[in-house]
């Protein structure tokens, strides 16, 4: 198979949770172990970092590689979903995996896969484990994909584990409250590993605690510390607490015999992008209009959003917005403000919500808009009534900002 071929395979052969949704989830870790062990368990021959969390776990993850690689370190860097390429996912030193590996791991797994019944995002962790082990990474940064306790990235036992926060979100696997959510999160506490949570909850402090006691893992609370303010070249208002969650991190990897200074950590804040090749992340197109895209999706990360949107200065605003079916529009859309003209759009993945419904749904909340066929023709169609003063903001889904970037 060609290297298209091969991704095609990849994404259509199997269900995939990110473009289907339920149908893809697999509350199990059986499969995942039976694809270590065939694989020779890779995983096992290099350090990690696991992150999980609501929101931010992906800028998390991006800070601390970016970190690692001013301090000389080979890092390998695993996030989902990708924005534009399959090879976002794998990274090492921000480097993309290369295509050659993503053609031979699947031709040579591929009646494996297939007679396994693996999960697309199964797959795609027993890749990105191979290569790190191929490649002889030093540290692999490891986001989890969704919740954290039935992951498919849970077979690893890392030196560190961190967990950003905690919201509502993806409610239908991993519980209907915020305990039951952070107990799916904090499945990923290890035995004897210590572990960062970034911010305070009071729903979720007991249950932190509690397993971090049984597990007899050393627990750090960031928001419990009196830091040294850093500055990312991720500038939205919501970094500030990765950056400080990152830097906690830091300070526990010391004692566990990383050679990380301050200077390492403040340089590798300042060049996340440079380093790692993150987008979409409160991410300026362009000036004049001012175009903004950032892939917030749910009630915390939107929250956050909105609330610098509204520090933006501008004469009008154009909002480009579309969901997937899943969402809980009752809880994010009263956030969106209704002075904004609005350009509704359906993401182009099965996933997607179609437009008429989200529009018919924000309209009864008095935001007022008309409905596009496609993300791109909403874009093309807010550009071309926005003045030079106004602003653009695209929004609402990881896979509304990757059509536009």
């Amino acid at each position: 198979m060609t290297y298209q071929e091969t991704l095609d395979w990849l994404f259509n052969q199997l269900p995939m949770y990110q473009r289907k949704g339920a149908a893809a989830y697999k509350a199990d870790l059986s499969n995942i172990n039976l694809l270590a062990a065939h694989l020779g368990n890779p995983h096992t021959t290099f350090k990690t970092v696991h992150v999980a969390g609501t929101n931010g776990k992906g800028s998390t993850s991006h800070m601390m590689a970016s970190v690692l690689q001013e301090a000389g370190y080979k890092v390998g860097l695993y996030t989902s979903p990708h924005l534009k390429d399959f090879r976002e996912r794998i990274k090492i030193n921000g480097e993309l995996c290369s295509k050659q590996f993503v053609m031979g791991f699947v031709k040579k797994h591929k009646a494996f896969f297939e007679e396994h019944q693996l999960s697309f995002f199964e797959m795609t962790v027993g890749m990105a484990f191979s290569y790190f082990a191929v490649k002889k990474v030093d540290i692999a940064i490891i986001e989890v994909g969704l919740g954290g306790r039935l992951d498919a990235t849970n077979i690893i036992t890392p030196v560190l584990s961190v967990i950003t926060n905690i919201g509502m979100d993806h409610t239908q696997f991993l519980g209907d409250t915020i305990p039951l959510i952070a107990a799916e999160k904090g499945g990923i506490i290890k035995e004897n590993v210590p572990v960062v949570i970034g911010e305070y909850n009071e729903e979720t402090e007991e249950v932190f605690s509690t397993l971090s006691r049984k597990r007899n893992a050393p627990l750090h609370k960031a928001y419990d510390f009196d830091l040294m303010p850093m500055q990312s070249d991720l500038v939205g208002d919501y970094q500030k607490n990765n950056i400080r969650t990152v830097q906690v991190a830091f300070s526990v990897l010391q004692g566990a015999s990383f050679h990380v200074g301050i200077q390492h950590i403040a340089k590798g804040l300042k060049n996340v992008v440079k380093n790692t090749g993150l987008q979409g992340r409160w991410q300026i197109l362009q000036e004049e209009p001012k175009v903004i895209c950032d892939t917030g999706h749910n009630k915390e990360g939107l929250t956050y959003v909105m609330n610098q949107l509204g520090k933006e200065r501008y004469k009008n605003l154009h909002i480009v917005l579309g969901v997937v079916s899943d969402k809980d529009l009752e809880s994010i859309l009263p956030l969106f403000p209704g002075y904004a003209s609005y350009y509704f759009c359906k993401p182009a993945v099965p996933r997607g919500m179609e437009v008429q419904h989200l529009k018919k749904e924000a309209e009864g909340l008095g935001l007022k808009g008309k409905a596009y066929p496609s993300v791109k023709e909403a874009f093309k169609a807010a550009k071309k009534v926005a003045g030079t003063s106004d602003l653009i903001f695209i929004g609402g889904s990881t896979f509304v900002v990757a059509e536009i970037i």
